[in-house]
């Protein structure tokens, strides 16, 4: 199978050029201009796309995701299939999602139990950070397992959600050590779970029902907090560290102390906090229930932070944190916030908002947009050069995007499973007219031409971030 993509304007994290792209089976053969639908004697290419007037760029590799995440007394509405099936529809070529390990249980039977849920499911490539929540000498002899045999490289840890998922410091600074010895990359979700424990108790007890008692709850403070802790620890050991949906100014302040001692640190936020603000808790009603996730969404002046700190290298990467449940799920907490289940739909709508809100706008580059939405985290997390950019030999992921076209978002029209959309009724400008993945045409038109089982596992090598 071979494809020609002519006349685009092709983007990478470096630069932008008008040229051809030619596609030999799973891989980009040729980059260049005036190419002819035959290379190298190999024969007539299958199909020839003439994207003229489009963008071509790196497929879009979402590095923080959950699916059919079991959370909260429930699980996240979207699961491999229909969840990577909307990625791809949205230039996500690939996800890394969390296998969650039980407490008292192995890592192993982590990434077991997560191959059960996406192997022959997954419709785009994926792969799998591990989530510790119980770190023991059992679980630290598991870490070279994980890294060697899995290709599981990243080690995530929660600061938050105290008798579930958190950590205490002492388990921190030893995961930290024995993640180093292999050369993997601890990640980080960091909220002072004690002062929110106390906060949400504190509102629980006067009878605070209504969600906006869930930002309310998890002010600024208890995020700067532990990632200034974390920062710390983290320095202390000299071990590389990955900081996971930022949301505030407070916070990124810490990464700009970090970086006068030239820590190695690197910071992802998520699409929802550069665009929406916590004015959406304060709604009447339960419809504040649809952002309720933590760290929760902040104020105007926190997402101008946000976008500064992406042109000035404080924030790397843009994810979503896609964990979508839908209005039934959430009506769990109905009659009490802290039982609202945490997560938001938003894996479709990622690059294009990005495009439309970014670049467009004038807020970030194309080259920026690029880097922070597939090559950096390709690099920072071991799937490069394979993924995350246009070059010979690596994977032809590949997004073919119309700067022109105008849409509006909607739960009627996107393809994750959840009826509501986060980002109702916004105007965009800049629409994905294909995606290719792994030189097969996965979509197009709005058409998925591939689907179940259809994406493969990504064993990732050591953390391009030690390097």
């Amino acid at each position: 199978m071979s494809l020609l993509i002519k006349n685009g304007m092709i983007a990478t994290a470096s630069e932008t050029f008008d040229g051809d792209i030619y596609i030999e089976g799973e891989t980009i053969a040729a980059i260049g201009k005036n190419l002819a639908a035959t290379h190298s004697g190999a024969g007539k290419a299958a199909k020839v796309i003439d994207a003229k007037g489009c963008y071509v760029f790196p497929g879009g590799i979402d590095a923080h995701t959950h699916m059919n995440l079991p959370f909260m007394g429930t699980n996240s509405s979207d699961d491999f299939e229909t969840g990577t099936i909307a990625g791809l529809h949205g230039g996500t070529t690939t996800i890394i999602d969390f296998a969650f390990q039980a407490h008292g249980g192995t890592l192993d039977a982590a990434y077991n139990r997560w191959q059960e849920m996406a192997q022959g499911k997954a419709a785009g490539d994926y792969a799998f950070h591990m989530a510790v929540t119980d770190f023991n000498p059992k679980v630290a002899a598991e870490i070279k397992t994980m890294t060697d045999k899995h290709g599981i490289t990243s080690f995530k840890i929660f600061m938050a959600y105290k008798g579930a998922l958190m950590v205490d410091d002492r388990q921190i600074v030893d995961l930290m050590a024995e993640v180093k010895k292999h050369n993997g990359l601890v990640i980080a979700h960091c909220e002072n779970g004690d002062m929110v424990d106390q906060m949400i108790a504190d509102n629980r007890a006067k009878g605070n029902k209504h969600p906006k008692y869930h930002v309310l709850s998890r002010p600024p403070i208890t995020e700067a907090e532990a990632t200034g802790r974390l920062m710390d620890i983290a320095h202390a050991g000299q071990y590389p560290l990955y900081i996971v949906h930022m949301t505030c100014d407070e916070a990124l302040d810490r990464v700009r102390e970090g970086t006068r001692r030239q820590q190695k640190v690197y910071v992802e936020t998520c699409i929802q906090y550069l665009v929406l603000d916590e004015s959406l808790y304060f709604q009447d009603g339960f419809e504040g229930s649809k952002w309720v996730m933590s760290p929760p969404l902040r104020k105007k002046e926190d997402q101008e932070a946000l976008w500064a700190g992406m042109n000035q290298n404080l924030v790397h990467t843009v994810a979503t944190d896609h964990c979508p449940f839908c209005m039934d799920q959430k009506k769990m907490g109905i009659d009490d916030f802290s039982k609202i289940p945490n997560g938001m739909p938003g894996i479709e709508h990622r690059m294009e908002l990005l495009f439309s809100e970014g670049v467009l706008k004038n807020k970030i580059s194309m080259q920026k947009f690029v880097d922070v939405t597939s090559t950096a985290p390709a690099r920072i997390f071991g799937l490069a050069p394979r993924k995350g950019t246009i070059a010979i030999g690596a994977d032809a992921d590949l997004v073919i995007l119309d700067p022109k076209v105008q849409h509006t978002v909607s739960a009627k029209t996107h393809h994750m499973n959840c009826d509501y959309s986060a980002f109702e009724g916004w105007k965009l400008t800049g629409k994905i007219k294909t995606t290719v993945l792994r030189g097969t045409i996965a979509v197009d038109g709005g058409k998925a031409l591939v689907g179940k089982g259809f994406g493969k596992y990504l064993p990732r090598k050591q953390s391009g971030a030690l390097l």
